[in-house]
Parts: C-alpha cells; sequence; structure tokens
C-alpha cells in the first residue's frame, strides 16, 4: 500500500513535469505540427518508461540494456524540465525586447534549435558523469595527529540494477591502485535484496590496504533487511561499526575511527544511531567520525575532529542540489562546521535512479589527514 501511495505522488508529480514540458516548450516550438506530436508522444512514453523502471526496479535479473533504457526516462524528465525553464526565460525576454518581427523570428528559431541541442548534449555528458567517476583529492589538517594517513572513501555505490558485479570489480581494482592506509563505505551500498547483490558484494572482499576496509549503514540498507547485510559484509573481511570505534595506526602516532547507524533508525524504530556509545572508551587520540548522513553533524560533539558523510549525492542532476541543501547542512565537499570539527561529504560513487549526473560527477575520494 505505502508503495502504491507513493508511486501516485511520484508519478503525479513528473506528469506535471511533462505538461510543463509540453505547453511550455514543445508546443511553442516553431517546427512543424507533425514534429510537435511525435515530441509530445514521446513523452507520454517516457512516462510509461518511468512506470516500468519503478516495476522492475529492485529485479536486477532483467537484461542491462533494457534496465538501462527503462532507468533513463526519469533523468530525461529532470533534464528537459530544467530545459523548459531556460527556454520560458529565454522566450519572455526576446519578447520583451523591442526589434523587427524578421529578426524576433530569427532568435526564436535559434533557440529553438538551442534548446532542444542543449538537451540532447546534457543528458549525453550526464550519462557519460555517471558511469565514470573522479578521484578527489582532499588535504584535511587534523590538530594532534602524529602521522599521515590515506583514507579512501566511497559511498553511495547503490548495488542493484546497473551496478553490478562488473561495475564493482573495476572499482575495486582502481582502489587497490592507491596505496591506502584504510577504505571506508559511508553507506548505502546496497540497494537490492541479497540475493541479487551477493556477487557484487563478493567483489570487494578483494580491496587492499593497510588497516583494512570498513563500514556503516545508509539509510537504503534499512529497506533490504538491514540485519542480513551487515551479516553478509561482515564475511567479507570488512569491519562493520555498529555504533562503536577501533584505533587506527601505532600507538600514539594513529586516530580512532568512529561509526554509527544511521539516522533512518530513528524512523525504522531499530538499528538507532548512538554517538554516545559509538565514542565510548575512545583513546585520547583525533576522531574520525563515519556518519551516513551529513545531517547527523548536528549530534556529533566538539571531539570529533573529522566527519566523512554521503547520502546526498551532491544533488546528482542540478538544480537538485538546492533542494537537498533544504535537507541537508552540507551537499558535497569539505567543511568547517565548527572551531573543532570539519566535514567531508561524498557525491556518491554509483547512482541512484536515472544512470545520470550533471553537476555532480561521481567519486572516489582520496582524503589525506595530517
Amino acid at each position: 500500500m505505502r508503495f502504491l501511495i507513493f508511486a501516485s505522488i511520484f508519478l503525479g508529480l513528473l506528469s506535471l513535469l511533462s505538461l510543463y514540458i509540453s505547453k511550455r516548450f514543445i508546443n511553442k516550438l516553431d517546427f512543424s505540427l507533425k514534429a510537435k506530436k511525435s515530441l509530445n508522444y514521446f513523452l507520454i512514453l517516457n512516462l510509461f518508461g518511468v512506470l516500468s523502471y519503478m516495476l522492475v526496479r529492485y529485479y536486477p535479473n532483467v537484461n542491462n540494456e533494457i534496465f538501462f533504457l527503462l532507468s533513463l526516462p526519469l533523468g530525461l524528465i529532470f533534464v528537459l524540465f530544467v530545459t523548459s525553464l531556460f527556454y520560458d526565460i529565454s522566450t519572455l525576454t526576446i519578447n520583451k525586447i523591442p526589434m523587427k518581427i524578421s529578426r524576433r523570428k530569427f532568435f526564436k528559431k535559434s533557440l529553438d534549435i538551442t534548446a532542444l541541442g542543449a538537451a540532447t548534449a546534457l543528458s549525453s555528458k550526464a550519462i557519460y558523469n555517471a558511469k565514470n567517476y573522479v578521484l578527489e583529492n582532499i588535504d584535511v589538517k587534523i590538530k594532534n595527529l602524529n602521522q599521515e594517513y590515506k583514507i579512501i572513501q566511497i559511498s553511495d555505490v547503490h548495488i542493484g540494477g546497473l551496478i553490478d558485479q562488473a561495475f564493482i570489480k573495476t572499482m575495486v581494482n582502481k582502489i587497490n591502485t592507491l596505496d591506502a592506509d584504510i577504505i571506508v563505505i559511508t553507506g548505502d551500498l546496497v540497494d537490492t535484496s541479497m540475493k541479487y547483490a551477493k556477487d557484487a558484494l563478493d567483489e570487494l572482499e578483494y580491496l587492499k590496504s593497510k588497516y583494512g576496509t570498513y563500514f556503516i549503514v545508509g539509510n537504503h540498507e534499512y529497506f533490504h533487511n538491514i540485519n542480513e547485510i551487515i551479516l553478509y559484509i561482515k564475511k567479507l573481511n570488512i569491519r562493520v561499526l555498529e555504533n562503536e570505534n577501533v584505533y587506527i595506526g601505532e600507538k600514539d602516532k594513529g586516530f580512532n575511527l568512529a561509526g554509527v547507524y544511521d539516522v533512518f533508525g530513528y524512523r525504522y524504530e531499530d538499528y538507532l544511531p548512538d554517538i554516545k556509545k559509538a565514542l565510548k572508551d575512545i583513546e585520547n587520540s583525533p576522531t574520525v567520525l563515519l556518519a551516513h548522513q551529513p545531517k547527523f553533524i548536528e549530534e556529533v560533539p566538539t571531539s570529533v575532529d573529522l566527519v566523512l558523510s554521503g547520502h546526498t549525492h551532491g544533488g546528482q542532476i542540478v538544480p537538485f542540489n538546492l533542494l537537498v541543501k533544504l535537507q541537508q547542512p552540507y551537499v558535497r565537499g569539505l567543511h568547517q562546521h565548527n572551531e573543532s570539527t570539519q566535514i567531508y561529504i561524498n557525491k556518491g560513487t554509483g547512482f541512484w535512479g536515472p544512470p545520470m549526473r550533471l553537476g555532480a560527477s561521481s567519486e572516489i575520494t582520496i582524503i589525506n589527514i595530517s
């Protein structure tokens, strides 16, 4: 029932966006009636694609090529909606400027062609960005840290669908070339049932670093039997931090690494984050905390030097980074939260929903703390 309510609201919203695209963009193009009808039929077909995607989202045994085609419509609506907004504003501007009718028609025709071309180019670029993550190098100064460490952070991989065994194997091979001291996975690793995720997860057992790999759950793990996911990941020689901490490095030269459950646990009413428990009996050394959602920073005491988070995807497709900002204090990058605590937000190594990223590249983060 919850799914039906969510699906109805979601499809209703996307239908309104598609209606805006049709009325304020497609129907205003100086193209033939046949061409505009074809574009409107494409919008309707696109909506059916979104519905089909929602039905197969958690069944990755669907052929990858078909899954790819079904996952695109949602992203295309977003890109076309943004294009329509700019087109609308530009059209109003052209109509307000005094000029000859012939010149106005020329500018309008140029705008039509440019807008469609831009939508196509942006969609292609967004698909490319999702498939090709970048290495983000971040230097972080931490008070009283007596030795430098290289932390590799991945986040929001969202195993399932197009994020399959091949994707994870390539990612693992890349990470293993980076000479990491430790590797941290800050949640939303799994986004499907375990029977579909196991082959991809097994690749993580080959991750190499000096002090091991550490994982915390994100909100999506709660949707797919969180206990089963935690137990399986522990079998892969990965330490799951469940409101607890470990000491990394040599005595008096290392740092505390702590991790908490996600704040979604408050709604789930189990696996609740507990910062006091996570920091219990820590060494008198600098502390790095893994917390999936940036907004958990409000619960973090000043004794924590650095928080590593994910969740936001950096907005994934602009301008949705502005909407994320309404729910999270930080969207991406390194921030000085207060005098003693910094926070870094990874934009995500995979993607959720459409295989598209615009203005927010996928990333593997190399964090050099010193």
